[in-house]
């Protein structure tokens, strides 16, 4: 089975927020692959991944990052593929805005999507819905998966009308 989305993180420490993607790619059946790679440590291997990703049949990368947070922008530079960009809120992030910043200020022509800070669960439905475009299976299983969250505000509704106050009207 090869890898169709590619997880990547500046370190393991970043693997407690980006898991997250992990568990909706498995979720949705999506073959992907998770690796740390740093953009200041180690970047002849970022950028042999980059170069690269999509001839290994990479459609989409995930990259979350803290801190200075440039490893999505440079694999962007590099690659063909879209890039989804995690901002993580790290040990010696300011608040995460170092990292909110340094992955959506990117200069025109290198686009990176960036989600929410520690947003990975949201940057892996991302993946799917851009990979969705050109796939029908895979966007019945978004659909389904949109579907089930509406089921859940429904519940979440029914159990609120159970809760009784003196001057609940509802």
């Amino acid at each position: 089975m090869k890898p169709l989305v590619s997880i990547i993180m500046g370190s393991t420490s970043d693997l407690k927020v980006m898991s997250a993607a992990a568990e909706f790619l498995d979720e949705m059946e999506i073959p992907f692959e998770i690796n740390a790679l740093s953009a200041h440590r180690t970047p002849d291997m970022v950028m042999d991944f980059a170069k690269n990703a999509h001839k290994r049949g990479i459609k989409v990368v995930i990259a979350g990052a803290g801190g200075a947070a440039h490893l999505p922008g440079v694999i962007a530079a590099m690659t063909p593929c879209p890039v989804v960009g995690v901002p993580i809120k790290s040990s010696n992030s300011i608040d995460g805005w170092d990292s909110i910043l340094s992955i959506l200020q990117m200069p025109s022509g290198i686009p990176v999507a960036t989600v929410a800070l520690d947003g990975a669960k949201n940057a892996a439905i991302l993946a799917v819905q851009m990979m969705a475009t050109g796939d029908a299976e895979l966007l019945a299983k978004i659909e389904k998966f949109k579907a089930s969250m509406e089921g859940k505000i429904t519940k979440a509704n029914d159990e609120l009308r159970k809760i009784e106050y003196k001057f609940k009207t509802n």
